[in-house]
């Protein structure tokens, strides 16, 4: 018997979810004039945007004076979501919302920041994609909105229990704060000056009620989304329900974040998406790169009163080479899954596309480096004597039998 959370009195139908999630969307959207919502293209914000979209346009929840859909494109999600994403914005259009594409500056894409300056991909311990990529672009989008609409936000998110144990306990912690409740999707105010509110009305929604929703909203309502269900390894073919229905989660290509891109090897499972097979390569390469190797490294490095750096010898940049070399991988494996596109059928796909390329040549020809680097430290596998935070220094050991150290 399953023991039921702190959320959990019942097991929700999916005709009631729905209907919780109207009744959120009654209470808190008539607070605010004014709409945003974030979308990934993901399973859950996918769900909200579709929703939110067939509540309004049956006159089940009021209409606010404005409502913006802001899609984060942090240009390395799955093409396949990718391109689901798009057909959803389309739709969307079509029926008469306002839409944006929210692109991270130039400078701040993933191979851009990465190639062009020469910092390492990222890792958990240096995580800079997040922000970067999506974060940083989102807030300057939304401060556009609220500049252009005068009044605090009212901003709808996908977030779900059961999507993660830590995030589970983030809601449990604020969840009766202002006066939220549960079965009312979780509510989060800020100070008057905040650009805006969150919402996220389908908080207490079971994973199979967005599978049964994606299938919906795609059949009786003209969105393309069981695509969408189909990246993440869900068969809507399967009404009788024999398969487990999937909690899987997708994220970056070939995400240096965790152990196995398991996302992308669900997708290339499926025979029309196997073409992009070769984006298998890039984790591995990501792995590469962070080798001594390829980088540079702090050597002799001193503070501004003179005294040694506490982190001697530290790794740091990439360095010209190795950008070069990469960039040189990067591409060859765009080559391979445009050529496999193109046999499948399926439309071309760029990792790093014509601006991109440009602008890391740009950075590469002013010379351009991660701050407090300039290019002359030493490569991180060179041996070098080892300066210690006291202010000793440990010679090197001689590398072959006879040279002096």
């Amino acid at each position: 018997m399953k023991t039921l959370n702190l959320f959990e009195t019942e097991r929700l139908s999916f005709d009631r979810s729905i209907e919780l999630s109207a009744e959120s969307l009654r209470h808190y959207g008539s607070l605010y004039d004014h709409w945003a919502i974030a979308f990934s293209g993901g399973k859950d914000s996918t769900a909200t945007v579709t929703l939110v979209a067939y509540l309004l346009e049956t006159n089940q929840i009021p209409h606010p004076k404005s409502l913006t859909v802001l899609f984060a494109d942090t240009r390395q999600e799955l093409p396949p979501l990718h391109n689901a994403a798009m057909g959803v914005l389309a739709a969307l259009r079509d029926r008469g919302w306002q839409t944006r594409v929210v692109l991270p500056a130039l400078d701040y894409r993933y191979f851009v920041y990465m190639l062009g300056r020469g910092v390492p991909p990222p890792s958990n311990t240096f995580r800079w994609c997040t922000p970067k990529l999506k974060v940083m672009s989102m807030e300057r989008e939304l401060e556009a909105v609220r500049q252009a609409c005068g009044d605090k936000l009212l901003m709808l998110t996908g977030v779900r229990l059961g999507e993660s144990a830590a995030r589970d306990q983030r809601i449990a912690l604020s969840c009766s704060r202002d006066g939220g409740e549960c079965g009312q999707g979780w509510f989060q105010q800020s100070s008057a000056a905040a650009i805006a509110d969150t919402l996220a009305p389908l908080l207490h929604w079971r994973v199979c009620h967005v599978w049964d929703w994606l299938v919906s909203a795609d059949v009786d309502l003209g969105f393309p989304t069981l695509e969408v269900a189909e990246v993440y390894g869900h068969n809507p073919q399967d009404e009788l329900g024999e398969t487990e229905p999937l909690n899987a989660r997708t994220g970056c290509i070939g995400c240096p974040l965790v152990q196995e891109d398991s996302a992308l090897e669900r997708v290339i499972q499926n025979p029309k998406w196997a073409y992009l097979t070769p984006l298998k390569r890039l984790q591995p390469l990501y792995r590469e790169v962070k080798k001594p190797k390829y980088r540079l490294r702090k050597h002799g490095e001193r503070r501004k009163d003179g005294q040694w750096s506490a982190k001697q010898n530290r790794p740091g940049p990439l360095h010209m080479e190795a950008r070069q070399w990469l960039l040189d991988q990067i591409l060859e494996i765009q080559m391979a899954v445009n050529k496999g596109a193109q046999l499948a059928g399926q439309p071309e796909f760029s990792l790093i596309n014509a601006e991109e390329l440009a602008r890391i040549r740009e950075l590469w020809a002013a010379n351009t480096w991660p701050e407090r680097w300039d290019g002359t430290e030493p490569h991180g596998d060179k041996v070098l004597d080892t300066f210690l935070a006291d202010g000793s220094i440990q010679p090197r050991l001689p590398l072959e039998f006879g040279e002096d150290a």
